[in-house]
């Protein structure tokens, strides 16, 4: 890129495009939707959208998506704003985006590129970090190598990790592939940890319960109100990207930990959702998904759906006998008027609430309860009225249903987890300690 694109591209003034078919399927979203959201996406790492538009496209041109004539419009809006940025909301290849590029003389980059952005900014931890990189690299390696320099400018080094940075630019296929090929290795490794660190809290069992949504959902304003934590909850897309967890006492008594997640959002980069696996196995080993919706965004169903497709890519299908339990989690309600909260109140099996007021939360807990409360049998236990210890084990590890004291036994109908039906029988036989 020349030296003068170098220095506009320092103001970040950006346009955003969404390619818009024709033809569409009833359930896709409308246009305007997706090129709300891809403005918000821009936003979330503090670019100045100069303009937004959908661009209706008859059929993906191999060249350069867009037909000749488009292309050359187009390129008469982004002159005339002096943008020094475009961002396609959809899918380039390598050769559309460089022909775009030329044709424009601008910076072009499409929707992974633009997330995998935001996510190698966002990211805090080591892990998150890694995860972020891997992505970059994997989506980076098929393309120009020179594709990140306009980000980095305009923002210093950050970028991913750190920035590709000018030692990123300077990689061939090579390095490129040697610095994949670690990030897995460690990767794996964090991988086993989380491994080792799920047994342990087998040992001493509390259950699960993620958070799982479209971005932007209100998962980490839940979250908040729920643990009384401090996680970041900004109104901005992909706010939390590291997951986080803390300890929730549910009205039986019974403890658990919640567990908020990145945030879902359509259109994920494949390499995304693999790089974050290693994150995302701890929706995969919840006994409670709560999927919390933005019930009062326009686009809600759809959002629903995308989460159920990255879900089902996870493993994870609601109809699997073998899938922890799913709560739909209703939010914003606060946001709606009366007739429409009285509809979604409607819902048997949804639980409506506003993560911001704490209007239904209460609610969310009980259904928490029933839900774990479901997943454990009931069992009749005699217990001797001397043994304190194992009545009190009881007590604090089961959700007593019934008791029924006759002379010197106490009669039990107590509700255990798998694991602590086992520790009961050694704890009778005496070879456990409580």
């Amino acid at each position: 890129m020349s030296s003068d694109t170098s220095t506009t591209a320092a103001s970040g003034r950006a346009v955003v495009l969404h390619p818009a078919p024709k033809r569409r399927g009833a359930a896709a979203r409308s246009a305007e939707a997706r090129v709300a959201e891809a403005v918000a996406l821009a936003g979330a790492i503090a670019l100045d959208v100069a303009h937004a538009e959908a661009v209706p496209l008859d059929k993906p041109r191999p060249g350069a998506l867009f037909g000749p004539g488009a292309v050359e419009n187009l390129g008469h809006t982004i002159k005339a704003l002096e943008a020094d940025l475009v961002i396609v909301n959809g899918t380039l290849t390598p050769v559309q985006q460089r022909n775009l590029e030329r044709a424009w003389k601008v910076k072009v980059i499409d929707r992974t590129g633009l997330i995998l952005e935001i996510f190698g900014e966002r990211a805090a931890t080591r892990e998150g970090q890694m995860q972020v990189e891997l992505a970059a690299l994997t989506y980076q390696r098929s393309r120009l190598v020179r594709s990140w320099t306009h980000l980095e400018r305009q923002r210093g080094a950050l970028g991913f990790v750190g920035g590709p940075g000018e030692s990123q630019i300077e990689l061939d296929r090579r390095l490129i592939g040697e610095r994949i090929a670690k990030l897995r290795r460690q990767l794996a490794q964090v991988r086993r940890t989380r491994g080792l660190h799920r047994r342990a809290r087998e040992r001493v069992p509390y259950p699960i319960v993620a958070l799982v949504g479209y971005t932007n959902a209100g998962k980490s304003t839940l979250f908040n109100r729920l643990t009384r934590a401090r996680v970041d909850a900004r109104d901005q897309l992909f706010a939390t990207l590291d997951p986080t967890m803390r300890a929730l006492d549910l009205p039986s008594g019974r403890r658990v930990i919640l567990s908020d997640t990145v945030g879902f959002i359509a259109d994920l980069p494949t390499d995304l959702v693999a790089a974050f696996r290693a994150t995302l196995e701890e929706v995969q080993a919840a006994d409670v998904i709560l999927h919390v919706r933005d019930i009062a965004h326009p686009e809600s169903e759809a959002q629903a759906q995308d989460v159920a497709a990255v879900l089902a890519d996870l493993g994870l299908d609601p109809a699997d006998e073998d899938t922890a339990p799913m709560i739909e989690v209703r939010n914003k309600i606060d946001c709606l008027d009366a007739e429409a909260r009285d509809l979604v109140a409607r819902n048997g099996t949804a639980v409506p609430l506003s993560a911001l007021s704490g209007e239904g939360c209460d609610a969310l807990l009980a259904a928490i309860d029933a839900r774990l409360a479901a997943s454990r049998p009931a069992v009749d236990v005699d217990v001797p009225l001397s043994d304190g210890a194992r009545l009190a084990w009881l007590y604090r590890r089961g959700e007593v249903l019934e008791r029924r004291d006759e002379g010197e036994t106490a009669h039990l109908r107590v509700r255990l987890d798998a694991a602590d039906l086992a520790r009961l029988d050694r704890l009778a036989r005496g070879t456990a300690r409580a």
